[in-house]
């Protein structure tokens, strides 16, 4: 007989939302059973966003000591030791690891099952010997690598981004199946670390941002290296004699192979569904995720669904988003609502390329007449002392000064773009970025002299500066 447990909320998923919502009801003095059938910190902490920027700042490293001479210092080219770079890779894991471990949470209170969860009927969670009857259920399962079927590609190994970060192997040349951001960070990153890179995209590289601000992004990318072909299809995938990868591919009536040596697919992905025998529960969901209402409930009302299972934008802040709203929803019955309209995405190329709200072309597509303030980079003293200087920051407003979007593309916009999300989230108009004091000399300062941009056609009115010429007259 399977032992019955009865807390006040089971959640599914050990990954950054569901961690969220364990720890924050656990500390709340609710009972909480936990249950993750893989590693603790799901794909963030190790396959995804760690791993990712881990490597990304490995080859960071060996760019600069390529790139070093306009500092005055004389360039080298650097030894790349591809096994020590997997160990930085895990030693930055296993740093961040006991803050998302068993001990940490069984420390808080936490009953932690780890073992495949399934659903019974529609109160009962089956897992690792225990029938979990919790007066609420939070689905926070997450996403996996989607594989694309492409004749030939289960014939030949490949990599994920749950594989890439456990090689310790020179790669010659790594062929990459996917153009958005994850294969794109992870093109850069190879190329820098002595890897020949090819990019292959069906659409159009970093297709979901602003084309003005990611045609500098692959520029740059193009610029050291790495062969971009979007557009194409691939017709298959074989194994070439010995070791080594082939793709074949179509280019409108073109056809032409590309050589490699491994293959890496980031080319989206899948809800993580399987297994939990969501009919029994009578939960409805799609190709995408589980169906939610603006609560994130399922259609059973004591089940919630977070981050990527739900659907949407799959992001690590965003599924703590998503527990925020299940801990005010499910244990304080607070009606709050999930929404994306201020919610930021950065991509971790260099340069970083980071976004908020709408771009020019949706925000015109919506209002018709739109404000759109530009800043470069160049035009920034801390930039020109960095030789950050490629990259400026775009600006969407309404006519009356309503922020509905903000463009980044340069040196740290991850960390630039934090001041539009702030101001979005709390509805402030554009006078608001006007109205701080900004220590000099930082890049931040961008967002101040944006914004000073949106009263420039207003200084130029022929009344107001008539005001000033008689204010300095008689003033």
């Amino acid at each position: 007989m399977a032992e019955q447990l009865t807390p006040d909320l089971c959640v599914i998923g050990a990954g950054s939302g569901g961690l969220s919502v364990a720890a924050a009801a656990a500390q709340l003095g609710v009972e909480v059973v936990l249950i993750e059938k893989g590693k603790m910190g799901g794909d963030c902490l190790n396959y995804g966003c760690v791993p990712s920027k881990a490597m990304i700042a490995a080859g960071r490293r060996a760019h600069a000591m390529r790139t070093s001479a306009p500092f005055g210092i004389t360039p080298v080219e650097p030894q790349v030791d591809p096994a020590a770079v997997h160990d930085h890779v895990k030693q930055v894991i296993a740093a961040i690891e006991p803050n998302d471990s068993v001990e940490r949470f069984t420390g808080l209170g936490v009953n932690v099952i780890q073992a495949e969860a399934s659903f019974k009927d529609k109160q009962t969670v089956v897992a690792g010997g225990y029938e979990i009857k919790a007066r609420r259920t939070v689905i926070a399962t997450g996403s996996s690598p989607s594989v694309p079927p492409i004749p030939g590609i289960d014939q030949v190994p490949f990599f994920t981004n749950e594989t890439v970060f456990d090689n310790k192997e020179r790669i010659d040349h790594l062929i990459i199946i996917g153009g958005g951001p994850i294969g794109m960070e992870l093109a850069q990153a190879h190329r820098r670390l002595g890897s020949e890179v090819t990019v292959l995209e069906a659409f159009k590289a970093l297709g979901k941002d602003d084309p003005d601000l990611t045609a500098l992004v692959l520029e740059r990318l193009k610029g050291e290296g790495v062969t971009i072909h979007d557009g194409i299809r691939v017709d298959r995938i074989e194994a070439l004699p010995g070791s080594g990868i082939r793709a074949h591919l179509s280019e409108n009536d073109r056809t032409f192979q590309v050589d490699g040596s491994h293959l890496l697919v980031a080319a989206g992905r899948r809800p993580n569904i399987d297994g939990l025998n969501l009919e029994a529960a009578k939960i409805k969901y799609e190709r995408s995720g589980i169906k939610v209402n603006k609560g994130l409930k399922t259609s059973n009302r004591r089940v919630y669904a977070i981050g990527d299972i739900a659907g949407g934008l799959q992001f690590t802040h965003v599924a703590n988003y998503h527990a925020g709203i299940v801990v005010r929803n499910a244990l304080f019955r607070l009606p709050v609502k999930a929404s994306t309209n201020a919610t930021p995405w950065v991509t971790y190329t260099d340069p970083e390329l980071a976004h908020i709200g709408l771009t020019e072309e949706a925000a015109k597509r919506k209002y018709g007449r739109v404000n759109v303030l530009n800043w470069p980079y160049a035009e920034n003293d801390r930039a020109q002392a960095e030789r950050a200087t490629e990259g400026f920051i775009k600006v969407v407003t309404t006519k009356r000064g309503r922020i509905l979007g903000a463009s980044i593309v340069g040196e740290h916009a991850g960390e630039i773009i934090q001041m539009w999300a702030l101001a979005m989230a709390k509805g402030m108009k554009i006078g608001a970025m006007t109205g701080f004091i900004s220590p000099y000399p930082t890049l931040t300062e961008i967002n101040k002299r944006v914004a000073y941009t949106y009263y420039l056609p207003s200084l130029a009115n022929p009344m107001i500066r008539r005001v000033i010429h008689f204010l300095a007259k008689f003033g």
